[in-house]
């Protein structure tokens, strides 16, 4: 449903964003065109993530899920600087734009955003949970976006398309790059935080009949166990 929800809207940005001239609603369309990409694919991913082991991979298929999760932010990560460098012209060269089809336009991205985020808000994988933050990062967005069609209806401070669009991405970056970051350390086999690796070691040379320890690895799947 999300999937289908921002691809449709997506298209509908590109459409509406050139009638009224909003850079910030073009970008934001570039930004919801690639995430509907990777929800497709986070989608595909999410299912094979929930297979059992079998005898092609006998550790399970959950890391499927936390390759959506890397996918999906690289992807915000992208769409957030091309949105920063297609912006700065705007800045120098502000144009007018349609502040009344911006608002229209803003109240139902908010309904649809919120919708899609709160589905996306139930799940606790690490690809879910990226996808729930660029989700709610769109709500923000339209709310930006809202504000200032209000603002540019009294007065003509074209600039603020610009410069909220390029607060958007700075704010998607701040958000999106730590869950990347982590979702990188777990796919290359970091020791869980949450593990005190010498208590564990001494909690198993504790056992009757254990000796030693040796050649020890421990990892999470998908960053959830």
């Amino acid at each position: 449903i999300a999937f289908f929800l921002n691809f449709g809207f997506s298209i509908a940005e590109f459409i509406f964003g050139s009638i009224f001239n909003s850079y910030a609603i073009l970008s934001d369309a570039v930004h919801d065109s690639g995430d509907s990409l990777s929800n497709g694919g986070a989608w595909v991913l999410e299912k094979l993530a929930s297979r059992e082991p079998d005898m092609k991979f006998t550790d399970g298929y959950g890391r499927f899920s936390l390759l959506g999760s890397l996918i999906t932010g690289l992807v915000l990560v992208m769409g957030s600087v091309m949105m920063i460098i297609r912006s700065v012209p705007r800045l120098i060269n502000p144009e007018p734009v349609n502040y009344q089809g911006m608002c229209w336009l803003a109240v139902i991205a908010i309904a649809i955003n919120a919708y899609a985020w709160y589905l996306m808000s139930r799940g606790a994988t690490k690809n879910e949970r990226m996808l729930s933050l660029h989700m709610l990062e769109d709500v923000l967005g339209w709310i930006a976006v809202l504000i200032v069609a209000f603002v540019l209806r009294f007065k003509d401070w074209f600039i603020l398309d610009p410069i909220l669009s390029i607060a958007i991405a700075l704010f998607l970056l701040y958000k999106t790059l730590p869950e990347l970051f982590n979702s990188l350390k777990i796919f290359m086999n970091i020791v869980p935080e949450n593990l005190d690796l010498p208590h564990l070691e001494e909690a198993i040379l504790a056992i009757d009949h254990v000796h030693q320890l040796s050649n020890r690895h421990f990892h999470s799947i998908d960053g959830q166990d």
